[in-house]
């Protein structure tokens, strides 16, 4: 059996009967379930240990998520979104939330935040936001990507165009943070 180093829990943003932003007929949970599977099968590349919360369109609560992670040994919780606004291509960008920016969690979002800034998406930021649940339950360090705007034409343009690229920088912020521990 392999020696992984560290163990990364990757949630997938809704799914099922909970689609989350839709746009256009574009929905959050497919994007965030292939994003999430693709930076999977890179951070197993780099010889990391990936669980994943979903790897089909099925629903489960933020509560189950995160006593999933709990259960599951993990070291980090990294759940991917995207963002949405309440007008069309009123902002752009990737925003990663954290229970608080301060902590090993911070540094993580700050990571993955340059490297997708690096490949072209605007970048808004590391935010706390400790009432989100799946920040707040999970007893590791817990990062929420928010990969750019749902309801932003030229953010949708760059994840279709950049898919591959989208994934590795997320997977490379987390590996290269990962790292230097």
């Amino acid at each position: 059996m392999a020696n992984y180093v560290y163990t990364i829990f990757l949630d997938a943003g809704h799914g099922g009967s909970d689609p989350g932003a839709v746009y256009n007929g574009r929905q959050e949970k497919d994007d965030t379930l292939a994003l999430t599977l693709a930076v999977g099968e890179i951070l197993e590349s780099y010889g990391f240990r990936v669980i994943y919360s979903r790897t089909e369109d099925i629903y489960e609560s933020p509560y189950q998520k995160a006593a999933k992670a709990n259960a599951s040994g993990a070291d980090i919780f990294i759940s991917i979104h995207r963002n949405s606004s309440p007008y069309p291509n009123q902002y752009s960008g990737v925003e990663s939330l954290v229970y608080n920016e301060w902590l090993p969690a911070g540094t993580i979002a700050t990571n993955i935040n340059r490297q997708l800034e690096e490949i072209g998406y605007k970048n808004l930021g590391v935010n706390a936001r400790p009432n989100l649940v799946v920040l707040r339950r999970t007893d590791m360090p817990a990062v929420l990507v928010e990969v750019g705007f749902i309801n932003n034409d030229q953010d949708n343009a760059l994840l279709d165009a950049q898919f591959d690229a989208t994934a590795r920088a997320i997977a490379d912020g987390i590996a290269g943070t990962l790292w230097t521990w």
